[in-house]
């Protein structure tokens, strides 16, 4: 998605790093670093005229900054705080820019999408400042207009940005997104290893991102039990799995149990579910949930993502774990009259007793005691007790 022209960013890179006790700007993050993926959050969403004020071993990042192509401002004044780097990188826009976003070096985690959302409502509106909402808390990066320029750039905020925006309250806009990245910043260690394993792939919604969808659609409470159950269900088989050899995205089986009736009471709510996933960005988790009802194991194989969410949404009734053969009889004694409904419930069981097979053979161990345990059998427990 391209941003429109005129909107810059600022990225604030001067600090010291001292709660993490490491430099943060140059943590691995993703197969990079955290400041080039805070720079390419920008540059892949269009937005070409990005800034970064560094300070504190600024010398270290240039390298970095000159190969991504974007402007690097020092701010000799560091020692001050990060209201002085945001005064640095005002000053040093051209006059033809309308607005920027703001954001710390140390929020890799945001989504292109949601650049692209914040720089939309700007245009249509043009308020002092826009925020990125999740789950009701305003996070980062705001994208300030330059009407707010001479007061940043004036360096009197005596209580920062937050002091300067708080001016402008009435003028501000806010826009509700689907990133948690938003509100993560990499602060301390625990920071850092936590957003590290939620949200380095950002293919795949985080739990909380996955739980706010659900939300947003207003479904019952009970179908919400129901998709949490079929999400740690998912997860339970696809560890158990992988601690035989195999290597399924345990994430990916998380977030589409979680998401898997997304669309419910939609007509083919499974198909429905897997095109807005991909509106949103989430073609692979939007693959795996318009399967969940039918599915082609010639084309999914029978231990794939797909099938394994195939497989748990079939053990679970309600909220409750139940065998699959137990959930497909109390299925066709509701059908027993009609034909065509108990033909596609034949041809569903047909599929999920060939999973099943599938995946006992591995485990070693009936589907339903790997899924309602809290601890599965490890690989060696599971063999001792069949033999």
């Amino acid at each position: 998605m391209q941003t429109p022209g005129r909107i810059a960013a600022i990225v604030l890179a001067g600090g010291y790093s001292s709660r993490m006790q490491s430099f943060k700007p140059l943590l691995p993050w993703a197969g990079t670093c955290v400041i080039e993926r805070a720079v390419r959050t920008f540059l892949d969403s269009g937005t070409m005229d990005v800034t970064v004020v560094v300070g504190h071993r600024g010398e270290e990042l240039r390298p970095i900054l000159e190969r991504l192509r974007v402007r690097c401002v020092v701010n000799p004044e560091y020692p001050r705080g990060m209201y002085s780097s945001l005064v640095a990188g005002v000053r040093s826009l051209g006059e033809e820019v309308r607005a920027c976003f703001v954001l710390p070096a140390d929020m890799p985690a945001i989504r292109g999408r949601t650049i692209a959302l914040l720089a939309r409502s700007h245009c249509r509106a043009e308020p002092s400042v826009v925020y990125p909402v999740f789950r009701g808390q305003r996070g980062h990066p705001p994208l300030i207009s330059s009407r707010l320029f001479p007061a940043i750039g004036s360096g009197e905020g005596r209580e920062g940005l937050r002091g300067v925006l708080s001016q402008y309250e009435g003028e501000a806009r806010e826009v509700r997104v689907l990133d948690e990245g938003v509100l993560m910043d990499l602060d301390t260690p625990e920071d850092y290893a936590r957003t590290s394993r939620a949200c380095a792939d950002r293919s795949i919604p985080t739990e909380a991102e996955c739980e706010a969808l659900l939300m947003a659609r207003n479904l019952p409470d009970a179908l919400l039990r129901h998709a949490r159950t079929v999400s740690e269900v998912a997860r339970r088989l696809g560890e158990g799995l992988n601690r035989f050899g195999l290597d399924l995205d345990v994430r990916l089986l998380g977030a589409a149990g979680l998401l898997h009736d997304v669309a419910k009471g939609r007509r083919d709510h499974a198909r429905a579910g897997a095109r807005l996933l991909r509106r949103l960005g989430f073609p692979e988790v939007g693959e795996v949930i318009g399967s969940h009802t039918d599915i082609d194991l010639r084309q999914a194989g029978t231990l794939g993502e797909s099938a394994i969410v195939h497989l748990a949404d079939k053990m679970v009734k309600g909220e409750d774990i139940v065998s699959p053969r137990e959930r497909f009889r109390a299925t066709l004694r509701k059908c027993r009259g009609d034909a065509i409904a108990r033909h596609a419930i034949a041809k569903r069981w047909r599929d999920a007793r060939a999973i099943t097979r599938a995946v006992e053979q591995i485990l070693r161990a009936p589907v339903e005691d790997f899924a309602s345990e809290s601890e599965a059998p490890s690989s060696s427990q599971t063999r001792t007790d069949e033999a």
